[in-house]
């Protein structure tokens, strides 16, 4: 079998306002105790995966960039040892502005790191301000031009929008502005408002004002545009690339791909062969570091919650419209029938989701197909009128959605998603 590989770094200088993400601010961390943790959870489970070759390994948090270097050598070392990586093969490294200079980033280079996404956000100091983030524009532009200097051709930016305040003009500004500065790889992300953060709380409480839904649904027609008149394909529902600058893991997920997530929190989706077992497992490492390094030090990992899935794609199914191509466009999300009007009668959407739900919700609030709009479903009417189905699964618990806030209402695997 051949898979992807995940690794999580649990920790961040602060808290942004609208993450929910798990992660945990470092007060006296052994940092080697920690990598050798790393070290020994991923040879566990590449070992029980009885992987042959890996495809992509992506770097995500937390804060990943706030790593010494030497942990992500160690950890690629340990993948190269236990799985063929071939040369070039992509591995990815998200970075924060702050955590991100020059010289930080050559090192990173030199333990092995191919290719960069920075979470830019914004390049407006008032949105990244209400954030959280502890970055300026300045600062974003600075350690953008330092990346595409190493990364030439390999570097991504993350950008939100949907933010308290922000208008399609604004937000389309933003862009055009980021546009001319830009490598070939941007990630586009609604902001979702997540329980338990502080912009949640002042959003309800009535001190923000989020953009009306409708405004919402254009800045992501408008920004489809936009990125697609600078030469950008989109190959994702949030993903552009131009000159070819698709990424593997990014795509690896959309075609249901087997994938290993080691450290604290991380998901994985595999077959563990080793132990015998012939279906493919949704495996949920324990959260807490502390909790997580005792785990891995006692039995070789710290998998917290283990789901068979009977038939390998229970996880994540798109009958019928799993695509054939690098094209992934919309078309390819909501097929022929949606195409043609949205059918009540002729078209059906079986989506059988948990990992994913986070991204069939953004497909569901970005379209623009239906004149019927629901509380949170621009121009869309609820998703049972167009055959949509969410599971009970071990994973997530029952399917269920929140129309208020156009968002699955349980938790489950959704911290995950920002990892793609």
């Amino acid at each position: 079998p051949v898979l992807t590989f995940c690794e999580l770094w649990p920790y961040c200088e602060k808290r942004c306002s609208y993450c929910n993400f798990n992660k945990y601010i470092p007060r006296n961390l052994d940092e080697q105790k920690m990598r050798n943790c790393l070290v020994q959870e991923a040879q566990t489970l590449i070992q029980l995966s009885q992987v042959k070759r890996i495809t992509s390994v992506f770097f995500g948090g937390g804060t990943p960039s706030l790593a010494n270097p030497l942990t992500i050598a160690a950890v690629l070392d340990t993948v190269s040892q236990c799985a063929h990586l071939a040369e070039g093969t992509e591995v990815t490294l998200e970075a924060n502005p702050t955590s991100a200079d020059a010289s930080c980033l050559a090192e990173f280079q030199k333990a092995g790191i191919n290719r960069l996404s920075i979470g830019v956000q914004s390049l407006n100091n008032t949105e990244l301000k209400l954030l959280g983030r502890n970055h300026t524009s300045c600062d974003a532009l600075r350690t953008l031009e330092e990346a595409k200097k190493l990364f030439a051709g390999r570097t991504s930016i993350d950008l939100i929008f949907g933010l308290p305040g922000q208008t399609n003009a604004s937000w389309i500004q933003g862009l055009e502005e980021l546009l001319t500065v830009c490598d070939d790889h941007i990630s586009l992300y609604q902001l979702t408002l997540e329980r338990g953060t502080s912009l949640f709380k002042q959003v309800h409480q009535g001190t923000l004002p989020m953009p009306d839904p409708d405004v919402v649904s254009e800045m992501y027609e408008c920004s489809r545009h936009v990125l697609q008149n600078s030469g950008f394909h989109q190959y994702e529902v949030s993903n552009f690339a131009r000159n070819g600058a698709l990424s593997t893991h990014n795509l690896s997920y959309w075609q249901g791909s087997q994938y290993i997530g080691i450290g604290p929190g991380a998901h994985g989706r595999f077959v563990p062969w080793g132990d015998g077992k012939v279906h493919r497992e949704a495996r949920i490492q324990t959260l807490e570091p502390d909790v997580w390094m005792k785990e891995v030090l006692a039995v070789g990992h710290g998998t917290r919650k283990r789901t068979e899935l009977k038939g390998g794609g229970e996880d994540f199914q798109l009958k019928g419209l799993i695509p054939s191509s690098q094209s992934l466009g919309w078309q390819w999300w909501v097929g022929p029938e949606a195409r043609n009007g949205w059918s009540h009668s002729d078209s059906y959407l079986d989506m059988v989701a948990t990992f994913q739900l986070w991204r069939i919700q953004r497909l569901l609030c970005y379209s623009s197909l239906h004149p019927s709009a629901g509380p949170g479903f621009p121009k869309l009417g609820a998703p049972a009128a167009f055959g949509l189905q969410f599971t009970s699964s071990p994973a997530t618990g029952p399917g269920s959605w929140d129309y208020e806030n156009c968002s699955p209402t349980t938790a489950g695997d959704l911290s995950f998603g920002k990892l793609i």
